[in-house]
């Protein structure tokens, strides 16, 4: 009997406990450290400062959850396991993988900022908890979304019966893994620097509040669109009926374009966020036109993103 299925199928169950077992090590690890320092700093504070650490460990525990119910999920379906079903399972360890291992040791970002602004700022500390909170769930959409995708390649995956059916669901979940990584770190980024201006200078918080908003909407835009692709692969495209070596290399082609096409223009975004965060918290006065010219300008970089997206359109709708 050929094991190399099961062997497959077995492997994919163990990265996912390890990739998001390590990300959310990593991420506990970190606002942990940052707590720790925080209340030496300021000792007076430690019981708010503990609540933010405790509060933001256990959103980044959210990560390892999700993974171990899709690890779960796979551990349940054993039976019949052929290699097209093992090879679509890849595409469920790059959704959840990818996204896990770096959401979870981004999420920490904004526990660790927090943190450290509270002990700056210990009589505003429930506006940066408030603030911790929200920057943090939106580090973490891209692992719902890629638990998403997950799930759904693994109810297709049963029906694989040909290569390059295994191949577009291995695909979806390919764009949805490389596509979180660059607004993950984007949102991390933007997040700690804007957490840190609270810290400095508690007035610039209103200008801040409502720049958030705006700019780590257009952070998050890219995981939007390779959520797109991802379901245009799942749901829209025709499975094809036999193999087929140039709808296998579309297939990977859509993926691979428009998930590395989020890499650098979602960090890039991501920084020039937060410079904009900087800026703000040091001259509050001149907040609308630095959240301005920041908009501006992450606009722009995420066109980028906008001609990746229409590529991948291209090439699955007229394939």
């Amino acid at each position: 009997m050929n094991s190399s299925p099961e062997l497959l199928h077995y492997s994919i169950i163990g990265s996912i406990v390890v990739a998001n077992s390590i990300g959310v090590g990593i991420g506990q690890g970190m606002a942990s450290y940052s707590g720790l320092n925080a209340i030496n700093r300021q000792p007076s504070s430690r019981g708010e400062i503990n609540k933010i650490s405790m509060i933001g460990v256990t959103l980044i525990e959210t990560v390892a959850i999700l993974g171990l119910i899709v690890a779960v999920l796979l551990l349940i379906n054993v039976q019949d396991i052929t290699h097209h079903i093992s090879i679509a399972e890849i595409g469920i360890a790059a959704a959840i993988c990818i996204t896990g291992l770096v959401a979870g040791f981004t999420s920490a970002e904004p526990a660790k900022a927090a943190c450290d602004a509270v002990a700056k700022q210990p009589l505003f500390t429930q506006k940066i908890f408030s603030f911790m909170l929200m920057t943090q769930v939106l580090i973490q959409t891209p692992v719902i979304t890629g638990f998403l995708v997950a799930l759904f390649i693994q109810s297709q995956s049963l029906l694989a019966d040909n290569f390059s059916e295994s191949i577009r669901l291995l695909a979806s979940g390919l764009c949805i893994g490389l596509g979180s990584i660059g607004p993950a770190i984007g949102l991390s980024l933007f997040s700690k620097a804007a957490i840190n201006g609270i810290g400095k200078n508690i007035r610039s918080y209103p200008y801040l509040l409502s720049f958030t908003f705006v700019s780590e909407a257009i952070i998050e835009t890219p995981v939007i669109f390779c959520l797109v692709i991802a379901s245009i692969l799942l749901f829209i495209t025709t499975p094809p009926k036999a193999d087929n070596l140039l709808d296998t290399v579309i297939f990977l082609s859509s993926a691979c374009c428009i998930g590395l096409g989020t890499l650098v223009p979602g960090i890039s975004s991501g920084r020039i966020g937060a410079a904009a965060c900087t800026q703000i918290a040091e001259n509050p006065e001149n907040h609308t036109i630095l959240a301005r010219t920041s908009m501006l300008a992450q606009g722009i970089i995420e066109t980028i993103v906008i001609y990746a997206l229409l590529l991948s359109l291209i090439m699955l709708l007229f394939r």
